[in-house]
């Protein structure tokens, strides 16, 4: 049985990422420190991980886990995700995020292709892995069964006659719309992989949670409709051992009181990059009622086409 002093030295990372002591015990440091979460070692792996983050949006908030994230486990070279094991959560997945052609010829590459340019699967017995040709990148997801995938992707094959999945490598339109992004003037990947790596911090105590986050004001808008108290989400994401490293330029926080419809704002800075994020958390005080749950029923039942 572990110490409570073990417990504690794992305490703000199994509640950034989801994990079970029981599978950190054997990570932690000789010097008695606090477990870290890992940075993700290659550029490449941070923008992966901070664009499938951005395009996970429309997930919405039908379950306690933003972005439909049980539980993930960080390390340098990739990272693993249990995703839940809804259908639905499972389709949001393969279509938000794996990439179509758009149909749009002109203005800006971007808007050519619909989810992450350049990201493509494979399937073994260790789950389903996202990655980039030619690139250091690997996410992996599990949790769910296999065959959901093979369905949900499989229907996408018929109805999508520009799913770009078969093709092995980069198309010009990828590439373009990549080579776009990498010009863009507030890179995501320096905050957001971040973010990802520790995005259980920003699901409250209800049964309900959702989190989002767009480009607004010359950096990024960030919200959560039924985060967690502000001072433990300043904590998990602040400049502490365990944190993104994020500095709190301006705060007003209202979570602590008992009015019923107040929200939360908080206004963070990336240091390193200069970017800013702006957090709002809504407060809407959202329960998994019956028409919650009737809703994903029905939502799972057409998720396989």
């Amino acid at each position: 049985m572990s110490s409570p002093k073990a417990l504690a030295r794992t305490a703000d990372r199994r509640r950034s990422t989801g994990e079970l002591h029981q599978a950190l015990d054997l990570l932690l440091p000789d010097d008695g420190s606090v477990l870290t979460i890992p940075p993700a070692r290659y550029e490449e792996q941070a923008r992966l991980e901070a664009e499938v983050f951005l395009g996970l949006g429309g997930v919405g908030g039908l379950t306690a886990h933003p972005l439909g994230i049980v539980r993930l486990r960080p390390e340098p070279d990739g990272l693993t995700v249990r995703v839940a094991d809804a259908p639905y959560v499972v389709m949001c997945w393969a279509d938000l995020l794996l990439p179509r052609l758009s149909g749009e010829h002109d203005g800006d590459p971007r808007d050519r292709i619909t989810g992450v340019p350049g990201l493509r699967y494979r399937r073994d017995h260790g789950g389903i892995h996202l990655y980039r040709p030619d690139m250091p990148t690997r996410i992996t997801l599990i949790g769910f069964p296999a065959r959901w995938w093979d369905r949900i992707t499989d229907r996408m094959h018929h109805d999508y006659d520009n799913f770009l999945q078969p093709q092995p490598g980069w198309t010009l339109d990828e590439r373009a719309a990549y080579d776009a992004y990498t010009r863009w003037p507030y890179p995501p990947g320096p905050v957001f992989s971040p973010l990802l790596r520790r995005i259980r911090a920003t699901a409250g105590p209800g049964t309900v949670n959702s989190t989002d986050a767009w480009t607004s004001d010359g950096g990024y808008r960030m919200e959560a409709t039924d985060g967690p108290p502000c001072p433990d989400l300043i904590r998990l994401l602040g400049d502490g051992p365990t944190g993104a490293g994020w500095k709190v330029t301006h705060k007003r926080c209202t979570c602590r009181c008992d009015h019923e419809h107040d929200s939360c704002t908080v206004d963070f800075l990336d240091p390193p990059t200069g970017i800013a994020i702006h957090y709002g958390n809504g407060l809407w005080g959202r329960t998994a009622d019956q028409a919650r749950h009737q809703r994903l029923a029905e939502l799972n039942d057409n998720a396989f086409g």
